[in-house]
């Protein structure tokens, strides 16, 4: 069986302080770079063949770690950047909130049918991303990679994965440095481990 570990990036301070980061380029914070440390050592001991990072830091600093237990080096993907969250980046989400409460309505009730301006749609991320897991996995087939990429890419690739097209995005939580893990064979892809965090000895608990 192919195994796809989905690991979600370290944290960052926009993340303890509810802040939308979308495709800034926000860096782990200093517990962010410990959860990348203890993810790594998490998946060290079963074998890898490739680790693929988004091409943000957070995410590619959070592979370098798991990689480098492999002996391996990231590869950067942009089919697993993050939704671009256009004018909604870098804004708190208590002031999107209170702002914009008809989008915000819109993000929290049916998120697949959010327009934010100059932003992605969900559509597009898990087009993009299902598109080029289905290729890693006819490529490494019958061993295991990883994908380290953002909460939004995580949970719409999972849902996309398991053959559930639209309201679930809600549906899946993942923590930062958590990891889900699919495996794959001729029936297709099952569910094996959803955001393990039993590695994590601190973490925060981030809603919306």
């Amino acid at each position: 069986m192919t195994e796809i570990v989905i690991v979600r990036h370290g944290e960052t301070e926009s993340n303890k302080r509810g802040i939308f980061r979308g495709r800034l380029d926000v860096p782990l914070n200093e517990r962010g770079i410990l959860q990348a440390e203890w993810v790594a050592e998490a998946l060290r001991h079963e074998p890898v063949v490739s680790v693929y990072s988004g091409p943000l830091s957070r995410a590619e600093d959070t592979a370098r770690a798991i990689a480098g237990k492999h002996g391996l080096s990231p590869i950067v993907d942009r089919a697993f950047d993050n939704i671009d969250l256009g004018e909604w980046q870098g804004r708190e989400k208590a002031a999107v909130k209170r702002d914009d409460p008809e989008r915000w309505g819109i993000w929290v009730n049916d998120p697949d049918s959010l327009v934010i301006p100059g932003g992605e749609s969900l559509a597009a991320i898990r087009a993009r991303a299902l598109a080029r897991t289905l290729a890693l996995a006819r490529e490494h087939r019958g061993r295991r990679f990883v994908i380290v990429t953002h909460r939004s890419v995580a949970k719409l690739l999972a849902g996309a994965l398991l053959g559930m097209e639209r309201g679930t995005f809600w549906k899946f939580y993942m923590d930062n440095a958590g990891y889900s893990v699919f495996g794959h064979d001729e029936s297709g892809f099952v569910l094996l481990t959803w955001n393990e965090a039993c590695h994590l000895k601190e973490r925060v608990i981030e809603e919306y």
